[in-house]
């Protein structure tokens, strides 16, 4: 099988990334969001990327407007019926995931990968809700899809062991570096990073430090380069709370138990850089 076209649903911060790397690569792609707003804006921050990229010499004119070229938008999932790949990058919500692959199965092709690049549910339950568990697989990118190199592949109790190569190949195409991990709530990089966040958060919340405090003890002390309160800023602390459930839930361990402050947090709509307030303020 030959991968030509690919779909990608969501074009907020992480499908917007995922399209405009396979853009890059030389692969057709259909953006797909709900709203024709959500499009749009999801199209202007690709547009700015590409610039940026322009400016710093990292591309040229003429490969910045043969990447737009190559990527087409729609409101309709029907338009991933020919897609080789699709490539889900929606809300982190195990329902509206399943019902999205459920619908996925009926309109596209039977020789149709459906990837989805959930950070924390198992693949094995979204592929329940299709008839092609063996075409169903993980494909988790890291944010910003476009600088970072990792992408885990996670097969489900289904997955083919042609699916897993595709999707591998199809990794390395696009400039990542594919790490095949088993299918376990929040894999690897999340099972690691969604622990330190909270318990970054206990720490605020505890009066151990300030946000700046705590952001500056793992950055200046542990050479990260970002502290974890920013970091679950540019996740958004409704995605980073949504991980911790499922981790909590499917390991019934309370290490994974989410901190009250960033519940309430979440609560009050204070997101991180996509609302504009989180753990620091972005208006």
């Amino acid at each position: 099988m030959e991968i030509k076209k690919i779909m990608v649903l969501g074009a907020g911060q992480m499908g917007g990334g995922i399209a405009q790397v396979c853009a890059q690569a030389g692969y057709q792609v259909i953006l797909w969001d709900i709203k024709e707003e959500f499009l749009s804006r999801g199209l202007k921050v690709i547009e700015n990327n590409l610039d940026r990229s322009l400016k710093n010499g990292r591309m040229s004119a003429e490969e910045k407007n043969a990447a737009l070229a190559r990527i087409a938008t729609t409101l309709s999932l029907e338009d991933g019926q020919d897609a080789d790949v699709v490539i889900e990058a929606i809300v982190e919500d195990a329902q509206i995931k399943h019902h999205t692959f459920a619908e996925l199965d009926r309109v596209c092709s039977p020789q149709t990968i459906l990837a989805s690049n959930t950070s924390s549910l198992p693949i094995t339950q979204i592929a329940a809700a299709t008839k092609r568990p063996a075409k169903v697989i993980g494909m988790h990118f890291m944010n910003p899809v476009p600088v970072m190199k990792l992408v885990e592949v996670i097969c489900g109790l289904a997955t083919s062991a042609e699916t897993n190569r595709l999707i591998v190949d199809l990794a390395k195409t696009l400039g990542k570096v594919p790490v095949e991990v088993s299918d376990y709530p929040g894999f690897v990089a999340n099972r690691l990073l969604l622990p330190m966040i909270n318990e970054a958060v206990y720490c605020v919340m505890e009066g151990v430090g300030t946000v700046e405090g705590i952001d500056n003890v793992m950055k200046l002390g542990m050479n990260h380069p970002m502290g974890p309160l920013a970091l679950a800023d540019l996740i958004g602390l409704d995605t980073c709370l949504a991980i911790l459930e499922v981790l909590y839930d499917g390991f019934k361990d309370s290490k994974y138990r989410p901190c009250p402050l960033l519940r309430k947090y979440v609560s009050a709509g204070w997101y991180g850089r996509k609302s504009g307030r989180g753990f620091y303020s972005y208006e």
